[in-house]
This record gives structure tokens, sequence and C-alpha cells, in this order.
């Protein structure tokens, strides 16, 4: 069993930004000549998060909308009473999708369905530069 782990950088604009990392992600896996395992995108910080989504127009609008609806931005959090910087919901709504995805590898191709991508969803409230990793578990 082999383990290859990556990094790939990657600028946000701010906050509810949607970012299609699928190439970025498949081309890390294809430099690897992995054909079978576990592949886990991961990105590093806390108010950020990975998971799929139809990487479309409709899609990209309602994912925010909807996260708004489950922590909205205008109420108290005790994260911004303590730290007084204007992100508390950032952290509570990339706790709730995640920091990381699991992607079975088989015969060399990540296991997405057709309207399936990856995406990292920048949560904070600023332009962020994003470090991900990639972990690649096989053979």
């Amino acid at each position: 069993m082999t383990v290859i782990t990556k990094k790939i950088q990657i600028k946000s604009r701010s906050e509810n930004d949607i970012l299609d990392i699928t190439d970025k992600v498949s081309e890390v896996v294809k430099e690897s000549k992995m054909e079978n395992g576990a592949i886990i995108v991961f990105v590093v910080g806390s108010t950020a998060a990975i998971t799929t989504i139809e990487y479309e127009s409709g899609l990209r609008k309602d994912f925010p909308e909807m996260l708004s609806r489950l922590a909205p931005r205008e109420i108290e959090y005790a994260h911004d009473n303590t730290w007084h910087d204007g992100n508390g919901h950032s952290h509570v709504r990339a706790s709730l999708i995640g920091p990381s995805l699991a992607i079975p590898l088989i015969e060399g191709h990540l296991t997405l369905g057709t309207w399936q991508q990856i995406v990292l969803i920048e949560l904070d409230t600023r332009p962020r530069e994003r470090k991900i990793i990639v972990q690649m578990i096989g053979e």
C-alpha cells in the first residue's frame, strides 16, 4: 500500500466563493499513477469547506442562500464576542459542511457522478489563500 500526499494552493475572492477544484484534484491523482484506493481532499483552516456539488449557476446561488438560512450572519455568535472578527457564522457554516471528502479511486479514475464536481467553499468574510491537501492511499 502506498500513501502519496500533495498540496494545492488556491485563492478565493471572499465569502460564498465556490471554486470547482475537480480538475486540479484529478491532475494530482493522474500524476501519482495510482490505480486503486481512496483519495482524501482536505482544506486546511476552519472557515472553508470541501464538498461535491453540481457546479452550475443555480446551485452556486442556492447553496449560499441555504447556508444563510441555517447559520445567519445577522445573529449573535459567542465567537464574535470573543474575537471581534465578525466571522462566527463562517466557522459554524464550515463545521456544518466539513473540511474533507473521501473519493474512491477505481482504475485510475475518481469515482464521481456525471454532474458531481469537487468544490472548495470559502466561508470567511475576506479573500484567502487556501491550502488543500490531497492524500492518496492505495496501489
